[in-house]
């Protein structure tokens, strides 16, 4: 076990160690033949790509066509973004050992550290996943569901008959206490009053900070350096978690996913490499955090405000819920969840840093471009989805559309290791909602850039009603 004596060097040590822009990434020469893209100054295309990311990609894909060049700060490096399905084959298709997802994520490397499943790249990657797909197989989502339903429950029981709210409030305080009690396995409130607005505040990052890692001297600055000093803390709080969980004389009953991560490689024949240390546990917990908190959340604030908004679709919801559906409920609930996560992305695109040249949508790429399928431009094509600004979740029922025009857990082998209890998630909070009530959207809304996902911006606000009789 990992000395924990001192914490703080841990987390000073992370954040000495990650980098912004990927560490040992090769530079692209600058002379390359890149596809078109605009000629602004890399700090304006960079905040354009990040703070104005729904208008920004369907203007790009418009003036430039289906293959065009971002350039981003720091050194105005180049960023190829592909909008065809065959072009996102060939980038999710792509070896592991050259196009690496991790240096695309590196800009959350700071928070999530080098161990992270989205951090990592080549044999280090293929390992952590071995290690953590047991606790997302099918019976393990099997024994989440059980807990997420019950917490469900006790957040739609709390619902006034008539009151008005902003969704994403209430579905990202019911994902934090899942992320809480069915990842982190915590359970006694003392702690989980701890937790919960040092995890409030890691989710709640904007962009001006992820900008920023770029400049490590910032972090000594304003909202810099409270992003880093609740890092300290919530480190503090998650490594005291790990240390009592290995001695926890009912480890081997526990269900979280913490539980399940600490009794990985404890067989007498397993070697160090079969196990997770303390910092990987710490590493991947936050990633888990970090990509199924709001990302779900947000997913079900749309799917609610749009059912509130489709009196047809609100009623085949219900007949679903109460089992008076000619399809499977949950197939139904799944289906509408899918469509809210294709009409409104809650993650702009996918990314891969090529360690060698390829060929991509009929380009040659030098070595350190990174390239990235656009989710928002190809959810949005009408080529693959007809109408694709209508919310019509029967494009998901009994079927699937198209390979990779649908990407919002990415592709290949790095397709997002939490997308199966996402899902469950999902559908278990949509049935309990829709088992005794009514919902109506209140007013329109439009997306709105938090960090690096986008919410919606004035909350996906909704009217909900007891159902009588």
């Amino acid at each position: 076990m990992t000395d924990l004596d001192d914490v703080a060097a841990l987390t000073a040590t992370r954040f000495r160690a990650t980098h912004a822009v990927g560490g040992r990434t090769p530079s692209p020469p600058r002379d390359a033949a890149l596809p078109p893209g605009p000629r602004w100054p890399a700090l304006v295309q960079t905040v354009a790509l990040m703070r104005f990311r729904h208008r920004f990609h369907p203007w790009l894909h418009r003036r430039y066509g289906d293959v065009y060049t971002v350039r981003l700060i720091p050194g105005s490096r180049p960023l190829v973004m592909v909008t065809r399905p065959e072009h996102a084959k060939e980038v999710f298709a792509g070896d592991p050992e050259v196009f690496h997802a991790g240096k695309g994520n590196a800009i959350l490397g700071p928070i999530m550290g080098r161990h992270s499943l989205l951090l990592q790249d080549s044999v280090d990657h293929k390992r952590a996943r071995k290690l953590l797909m047991p606790a997302f197989n099918g019976q393990a989502l099997k024994e989440y569901a059980d807990l997420v339903t019950d917490l469900a429950r006790d957040e739609v029981g709390r619902w006034g008959d008539g009151s008005s709210f902003r969704s994403l409030d209430r579905m990202n305080a019911l994902t934090l206490e899942v992320i809480l009690r069915v990842v982190f396995g915590v359970t006694d409130e003392e702690r989980l009053a701890a937790l919960r607005p040092r995890v409030n505040a890691t989710v709640d990052v904007p962009p001006v900070v992820l900008l920023g890692w770029g400049y490590p001297r910032l972090q000594r600055f304003g909202i810099w350096r409270r992003v880093v000093e609740n890092q300290y803390e919530l480190d503090r709080l998650m490594y005291a978690e790990i240390r009592e969980r290995r001695a926890a004389p009912d480890l081997a009953e526990r269900t979280d996913v913490l539980s399940r991560l600490v009794r990985v490689g404890q067989g007498a024949d397993a070697s160090p490499e079969d196990r997770l240390s303390d910092v990987e546990l710490r590493d991947q917990l936050v990633t888990l955090l970090l990509a199924g908190h709001e990302t779900t959340a947000t997913a079900l604030a749309w799917a609610l405000h749009e059912l509130g908004r489709h009196p047809e679709l609100h009623e085949r919801t219900v007949r679903a819920v109460a089992g008076a559906d000619e399809h499977d409920g949950d197939a139904w609930l799944e289906a509408v969840l899918k469509e809210s996560m294709r009409l409104h992305p809650v993650i702009p695109m996918v990314v891969r840093t090529l360690m060698a040249p390829a060929t991509i949508a009929g380009h040659d790429l030098p070595a350190g471009v990174t390239v990235a399928p656009s989710i928002i431009v190809s959810h949005q094509r009408a080529d693959q989805h007809p109408d694709p600004e209508v919310f019509r979740p029967e494009r998901f029922l009994g079927q699937n559309p198209p390979t990779n025009t649908w990407i919002p857990f990415g592709g290949g082998v790095r397709r997002c290791i939490g997308a199966g209890f996402s899902l469950m998630e999902g559908v278990a909070v949509l049935r309990e909602v829709f088992r005794d009530l009514d919902v109506e959207a209140v007013g329109d809304d439009v997306p709105l850039v938090r960090n690096i996902t986008s919410v919606p911006r004035f909350g996906a606000r909704v009217r909900v009603s007891r159902r009588r009789g």
